[in-house]
């Protein structure tokens, strides 16, 4: 198969004999955790000291090392100890970080500038608009979101040079990656962190909206997903422009890797190097399956959107065959050793193009017992724990010589220290004394008053809503938006349009321009949920229209100085940082949820779908977890909210959590945090329910009434993410 663009075969390791069975497997790149800001807490990971040994060896091998920094920091972790913890890594050579946080993507990029940056699988890049985006900031590479189709990587390979990392083989999330905050609102344990508690694994009872409950069986996980195995279409991801085919699996013990990695190797190096028919053996496939098997696997959704054969339905793991004995990579060398009586001894080595001599001591005559060759050599290969092998040596000696084998010792071992600094130095560089920062503004006025918004999911919501006088301003889908502009409502209240949670493909025909009229007659702007969505609105010049939802994170100062480069109107307060946490934070441009059903899980599978069937109707369904709390699954068959009853080919799921969160009794703490602007999202509530409730927080935010005893919970407000 011709291919028009470099293929890397990239491995996961959890420590750093799973590092070193990957490469003796034969990576041809690794991706690792530090001893923090990894999305693998709970995996042994790096020490500092392996770290620098690992990128040494990598490049001893021609190989590369990634770090994964691929997790949400706060202010005090990005300002004391994100440059200290990269520093001596990036003066050895570390070739990438992998990263989720668009302020540690600024902090790098603007102080370790020769660092390659790979925008992580976490930022939820789903589309060629995303990917440009992340071009124009410095990212050389993207790794997809691993819900996209063949025909969706294609087209980001064809907008974009950089290049694309996909998963082709592991473990699958329900939930789009950096999407999910169920375990950190259900347990406190963020996947943002590193730190999933994997909720999506248990067991739920499944009901339709007002039906009884269908699926009682306790073992049955409706969110359990197979693992991927997708050796069987690896011609088909090249094609589709994949540039590092990535194996997942950090919490996996090494063995596995070393499986894994040399299945995938086999069939990579065939593909490449061969025109023939591709074929997978079945006998390489059920070993594949027998390593590690969750209800067996499927081919991901490089060619199916989602579906009941993708799911397990159940928590059990089966693993047989895992090799005992690791592979082990060493790099062949080629020697001359030359030993000549009253001469010193000198040993030259040679590696790829790399050449080094070194020189000890001197022969001696041998007055009784000369050195016998095959002594010498059998010395000279005692390369033990290092990275190289005999190639081939050459031993050049005179006949009654004597050399101390403490000497001949030595000489190898410098030798091959001095060959492996030679192999290293190239990628050596060199890091400022002083890290740049990002300036915090001045914090806002906390006595400027409140400006109050509305989220609106349903237009009947909408038209209640807006008669409210004490509101401000209102998010609106394209179909609550179109009515609402025609009853000029723009003059009464600010408008902006809700965008998608999830974007995939190109908006509906007419769309934009549609919105270009809007705001050329009084509409304000966009919620904008993810990087695709925000890429779309960029290429028009729209930023200065966009309002960040929390799912674009902004957890620190470095993260709200990138978006206010880009003259974004407004940011939002992220759900999983606590109140002091927040006032540590630049909340100038911020504004801030009050009241809401947080959203726990995206997901591009279909609870409907894939327990009943699918209809289209953007319906409800409810799942029930062990401690009988009640979770809702509302189905996104139309993002765009068009109006549109058509069969979508990107439609989404939305879990909400089972208790609506409210900060209702900490209204003066939340004025006291500098924002100024406070939203509240409707989403389940019908249109009444969401009247009451709004004239419940207008009350106490605006006229200091005493708050009721509703229940509410208050998310990470007081807690915060571990």
């Amino acid at each position: 198969m011709k291919v028009d663009h470099n293929v890397e075969l990239l491995a996961p390791a959890g420590s750093y004999e799973a590092f070193e069975a990957a490469l003796g497997a034969g990576a041809d790149a690794v991706y690792v955790g530090g001893p923090e800001f990894g999305a693998r807490a709970y995996a042994h990971n790096f020490t500092q000291d392996e770290l620098l040994q690992a990128i040494d060896t990598v490049h001893i091998h021609g190989k590369k090392l990634y770090l994964t920094v691929n997790t949400l920091l706060k202010n005090r972790e990005l300002q004391d100890r994100l440059y200290d913890a990269l520093r001596p890594l990036y003066e050895n050579g570390l070739d990438a970080v992998i990263i989720q946080d668009l302020g540690v993507f600024q902090f790098i990029h603007q102080n370790f500038p020769g660092l390659h940056l790979h925008a992580s699988t976490q930022m939820t890049v789903t589309g060629p608009e995303g990917m440009k985006f992340l071009e124009k900031q410095g990212a050389s590479r993207v790794v997809a979101a691993r819900e996209l189709s063949l025909q969706e990587l294609s087209a980001m390979h064809q907008a974009s040079p950089i290049e694309i990392e996909a998963f082709i083989h592991g473990a699958l999330c329900y939930s789009f990656s950096g999407q999910c905050l169920m375990s950190s609102i259900l347990g406190g344990r963020s996947g943002n962190r590193g730190r999933c508690a994997q909720p999506c694994r248990l067991p739920y009872q499944v009901r339709q909206e007002n039906g009884s409950y269908s699926f009682r069986q306790q073992d049955f996980c409706p969110l359990s997903l197979k693992d991927m195995c997708s050796v069987d279409i690896l011609p088909d991801i090249l094609e589709a422009g994949v540039t590092s085919l990535k194996i997942e699996g950090r919490m996996k013990q090494p063995g596995y890797t070393a499986a894994v990695t040399g299945m995938y190797r086999k069939y990579l190096d065939i593909l490449l190097s061969s025109d023939m028919t591709y074929q997978v053996n079945d006998r390489d496939r059920q070993y594949l399956l027998d390593i590690f098997s969750r209800g067996g696997s499927c081919q991901g959704y490089y060619k199916q959107h989602n579906g009941p054969s993708m799911m397990a339905f159940t928590n059990e793991k089966k693993t047989n065959g895992i090799p005992e004995n690791l592979p082990r990579k060493k790099e062949p060398i080629s020697g001359t050793l030359v030993l000549y009586p009253e001469c010193p001894a000198f040993l030259e080595l040679s590696c790829h193009d790399i050449h080094v001599t070194s020189s000890t001591g001197e022969v001696q005559f041998a007055r009784e017992h000369p050195m016998s060759e095959d002594r010498i050599r059998k010395q000279m290969d005692k390369l033990g724990n290092t990275e190289f092998e005999w190639d081939e040596l050459d031993i050049q000696m005179g006949e009654q010589i004597f050399l101390p084998v403490k000497t001949l010792n030595e000489l190898r071992r410098e030798a091959i220290a001095l060959l492996e600094q030679e192999l290293c130095t190239p990628y050596r560089r060199s890091a400022t004394d002083t890290p740049v920062m990002a300036t915090a503004d001045k914090p806002a006025d906390t006595n400027s008053s409140l400006s109050i918004l509305v989220s609106c999911e349903t237009v009947d919501q909408a038209l209640l809503l807006y008669k409210n006088p004490e509101i401000s301003g209102m998010y609106l889908y394209y179909d609550a938006m179109s009515l609402c502009m025609s009853k000029g409502l723009q003059y009464q209240k600010d408008l902006y349009l809700t965008l998608p949670y999830i974007t995939r493909g190109s908006a509906p025909e007419g769309f934009f321009e549609t919105c270009s009229q809007w705001l050329e007659n009084g509409m304000k702007g966009f919620l904008v949920r993810n990087l695709e969505s925000y890429g779309m609105l960029r290429h028009l010049g729209w930023q200065k229209y966009c309002v960040l939802d929390t799912s674009i994170y902004t957890w620190n100062n470095e993260s709200v100085s990138f978006w206010k480069k880009e003259g974004i109107l407004r940011n939002t307060v992220p759900y999983e940082l606590n109140e002091k946490e927040i006032a540590h934070r630049n909340n100038s441009n911020s504004e801030m949820i009050i009241y809401g059903n947080i959203p726990l899980m995206l997901s591009a599978q279909c609870v409907r779908k894939n327990t009943l069937k699918c209809d289209c109707n953007e319906r409800k369904m409810i799942l029930k977890d062990r401690y009988e709390k009640e979770f809702s699954c509302c189905c996104v068959c139309h993002p765009w909210k068009t109006g549109t009853t058509e069969k979508e080919e990107y439609c989404y799921n939305i879990l909400y959590n089972s208790i609506s969160f409210g900060l209702l009794k900490e209204s003066q703490k939340v004025r006291n945090l500098g924002v100024n602007c406070l939203r509240l999202n409707f989403t389940t509530e019908s249109p009444e329910q969401s009247a009451d409730i709004l004239q419940e927080f207008l009350n106490v935010y605006l006229h200091g009434k005493t708050p009721g005893n509703q229940e509410y919970t208050k998310g990470h407000f007081k807690r915060g993410a571990e």
